[in-house]
């Protein structure tokens, strides 16, 4: 199997590492040290050589961080964390912060009244979020000092750098060349007035030169980094053991390939202006190009923006991609169904059952992330990852939450289902309509060109907030092809701010969680286009809208129809009827069977 059911944390190491760490900090003269979950490359996920936020306080959460100071240290998590982390971590060593809502260095300069230094590694943040810590600090005495890694100081064990091999992502997949794009990104460097681009994200790098690996676990992108120069050429830093001449060969005499120890010096000789994404780039380029007073030019990596807008070839595939994979989720689900009321199912079942239905279609690469899989109270923890330790049995009058994706040489899916176990109470059901209802208002969506996610965020949330009800993480993320599941610079949150445009692909999975009790989120992935005015319309108003890529059942046993409108039964009906269209042609007879009974019409 590709998930295994270890259990990872390990928070009784968390106090001694703690005091070793800051012994250490004592014996340089710093009051405090940054712990990101980030690695040079600025990614989402990391390899286990970079989980040093695991590795000292426990939490494996995919965002946060950790700031150690003599007297604490506070773990920052987000809202889909605050559950998890209460249980990876040791509370009486490790204080949870809630982040954003409080500010790293707001909360610095409250526990640090008399000031102090507080040291961080620079190749590990960016320049944005050290900028907006300093902000936050003028005039309080607390400063932030450049430093080694003191956490790698006493890492006795940590693990080797990833080395797996890179793969080529064929022009029948990838829809354009790697030479095509160099030159369509370097003549927007040009029109910059930029001489070069430097690029640290892994999906960025491995989009740009199409070439795929296996250095970050579900993720198949290249730990690598590279310089974009304003005439096509390119180089690569990468280790030559990940390198076959297949690769040399796909990649061009206008590559240059270089270990990644190269990559500083080539920094140092590089011509300004220089763009560097102030939001992704570690601090410690800038500082190198600073240094020879190279000028910097703050500007988005500029692949970020041509990546999330998949082109036709990109979108076919995708297509194709989740058509395969709800054929295989249609055939989990019937067996769920038909095994369930018989009792002795576990959440680890479910999850290997789960996977052996992909596997199943002899094309899964890899799953897209560690399933999520909790029933009951452990569906009300959004990231929960089920271990040996946390197993649970699936009881009669619960219901489980099941987000699982997979990955495929054509496209990456994202899928979240909340399935009954026997009959559910009025209240379960109700809220589970009232996230249905805002599912349903996003794919069903039309907007005004120049919006981005930030606008459209609420209207998910509307029928819960209604009756005093929210979740605590966004509608929506970006979806990479054969790529990363989350991608930015787009999504459906508050944080979004970057327009949407066509070719995106988001996950559109609004949900809820009462903690303790259950939890519930329904996802489909979409793909916004461009939207045709009705013939009453404003012809002249350029507008957008979503189809929908994810063709699964939605559990009508959990649908409260009478507090819907007619619009969203007709949504759900067509939903349905689509469904057994696509689907039904691609699954066995007996989920065939299965498959038109949880489609009929409400």
């Amino acid at each position: 199997m590709f998930q295994t059911f270890e259990v990872t944390s390990q928070p009784e190491f968390g106090p001694e590492r703690l005091r070793q760490l800051r012994d250490k900090l004592d014996r340089a003269g710093l009051d405090g040290f940054i712990v990101p979950r980030a690695d040079i490359h600025q990614g989402e996920y990391v390899a286990p050589a970079d989980e040093r936020l695991k590795w000292l306080t426990g939490f494996t959460g995919s965002a946060g961080f950790c700031i150690v100071l003599p007297h604490i240290a506070g773990v920052f998590i987000d809202g889909r964390y605050r559950t998890q982390v209460k249980s990876q971590v040791d509370l009486a060593h490790f204080t949870p912060v809630p982040w954003p809502e409080i500010k790293p260095g707001d909360w610095l300069a409250e526990q640090m009244p008399d000031g102090g230094k507080i040291a961080f590694d620079p190749w590990l943040h960016t320049a944005r979020e050290i900028g907006e810590i300093e902000e936050r600090l003028k005039g309080t005495g607390v400063t932030l000092v450049e430093a080694r890694n003191f956490v790698d100081s006493i890492w006795q064990d940590r693990p080797a750098a990833p080395s797996g091999l890179v793969s080529i992502h064929p022009l029948e997949l990838s829809g354009e060349s790697s030479s095509s794009k160099r030159a369509r990104l370097a003549e927007g460097l040009k029109k910059a007035g930029q001489r070069a681009a430097v690029l640290t994200l892994p999906d960025s790098i491995s989009w740009l030169f199409n070439i795929r690996g296996s250095d970050v676990a579900r993720n198949p992108v290249v730990q690598a980094l590279a310089i974009l120069h304003d005439d096509g050429r390119a180089e690569l830093f990468i280790d030559p053991a990940k390198i076959s001449d297949q690769v040399v060969s796909h990649l061009g005499a206008r590559v240059l390939l270089q270990p990644p120890s190269s990559f500083e010096p080539a920094l140092l000789a590089l011509q300004g202006p220089v763009r560097v994404d102030r939001a992704t780039a570690p601090l410690k380029v800038s500082r190198i190009l600073a240094s020879t007073a190279t000028e910097v030019m703050w500007g988005t990596d500029p692949c970020l923006l041509p990546k999330a807008c998949k082109n036709a070839t990109e979108i076919a595939g995708m297509t194709e991609a989740h058509l395969r994979d709800g054929a295989a989720m249609v055939e989990f689900l019937c067996w769920l169904d038909q095994e369930a009321p018989k009792g002795g199912l576990t959440e680890i079942d479910v999850v290997r059952a789960l996977e052996g239905f992909r596997r199943a279609t002899n094309v899964l690469k890899e799953i897209s992330f560690e399933t999520i899989c909790g029933t009951g109270p452990n569906g009300a923890i959004m990231h929960y990852r089920v271990s040996d330790a946390t197993n649970q049995p699936l009881r009669e009058g619960e219901i489980v939450v099941v987000d699982s994706g997979g990955q495929y040489v054509d496209g990456t899916t994202d899928i979240t289902r909340t399935i009954a176990i026997g009959p559910a109470g009025d209240e379960v059901r109700a809220c589970f309509t009232r996230v249905l209802q805002g599912m349903i208002a996003i794919s069903r969506l039309r907007w005004p060109k120049g919006l981005a996610g930030s606008h459209l965020d609420a209207l998910a949330r509307y029928p819960l907030w209604l009756a005093h009800q929210d979740y605590d993480h966004g509608t929506g993320h970006g979806v990479g092809a054969y790529l990363s599941v989350h991608e930015g610079p787009a999504g459906l949150s508050r944080r979004y701010d970057v327009p949407l445009e066509a070719g995106m692909i988001l996950s559109n999975e609004p949900g809820y969680y009462r903690e303790g009790a259950f939890g519930i989120r329904i996802e489909n992935l979409i793909v916004v286009e461009a939207a045709q005015p009705p013939s009453t319309g404003d012809m002249s108003r350029e507008m957008l809208t979503m189809r929908t890529l994810t063709f699964v059942p939605i559990d009508r046993r959990l649908i409260a129809a009478q507090m819907l409108t007619r619009a969203e039964v007709d949504w759900i009906d067509a939903y349905h009827a689509e469904v057994l269209a696509r689907i039904g042609p691609r699954v066995s007879e007996k989920a065939f069977d299965w498959l038109k009974a949880a489609c009929v019409a409400l």
